[in-house]
């Protein structure tokens, strides 16, 4: 029998969100033909509020095919100055703005959010502090994150660290909703 190849679509905020997830996805041996990226376009306003608008179009998408398709929609969005599950619930209001029932346990809709933003878990899985925080600075170049990828995928996912962010131990907790 055949494996059924999972589409997945990632939506994100910015560059390194889709440079972080995507790479992931492609060390644990995800088909990269079958990845779809809608990232917040650059100059164009606010990467947070490009995710809150788009998040209920793309959940509508994945639940009008999931019944027939294998898919997984992988929502990054940095917690900034709120906490996770603050950001989490403001993701939540945005579904039930539009009219569509909140997230279930079974759909294949993962959700993380890096405190306070991505760079907060490159720090730490490059081996460097972190704390959740501390708004580390954007790196010179999104391909610096190899290292914190290749790390990850490593740990992931048992042997993720107890003083690993709470956001990223969530997170690896959250992606088990993929199998990725």
């Amino acid at each position: 029998m055949s494996k059924r190849r999972v589409q997945t679509v990632i939506l994100c905020e910015d560059i390194q969100h889709q440079v972080f997830v995507y790479r992931f996805l492609k060390l644990r041996g995800a088909d990269i033909r079958a990845i779809t990226v809608l990232c917040s376009p650059k100059g164009r306003g606010s990467g947070t509020q490009f995710v809150l608008n788009r998040f209920p179009v793309e959940v509508k998408a994945y639940r009008s095919k999931s019944t027939y398709l294998s898919l997984c929609l992988i929502v990054v969005i940095d917690a900034d100055d709120l906490s996770v599950e603050e950001r989490i619930r403001q993701l939540d209001d945005c579904l039930v703005d539009a009219g569509q029932p909140r997230r279930t346990a079974q759909e294949r809709i993962v959700i993380l959010v890096p405190k306070r933003n991505i760079e907060t878990w490159i720090r730490y899985l490059d081996g460097n502090g972190a704390d959740e925080t501390t708004a580390y600075p954007k790196l010179s170049e999104e391909s610096k994150c190899k290292s914190a990828v290749r790390r990850l995928v490593d740990l992931y996912p048992r042997d993720i660290q107890d003083d690993a962010p709470d956001s990223l131990l969530r997170a690896c907790t959250e992606a088990k909703r993929c199998n990725t």
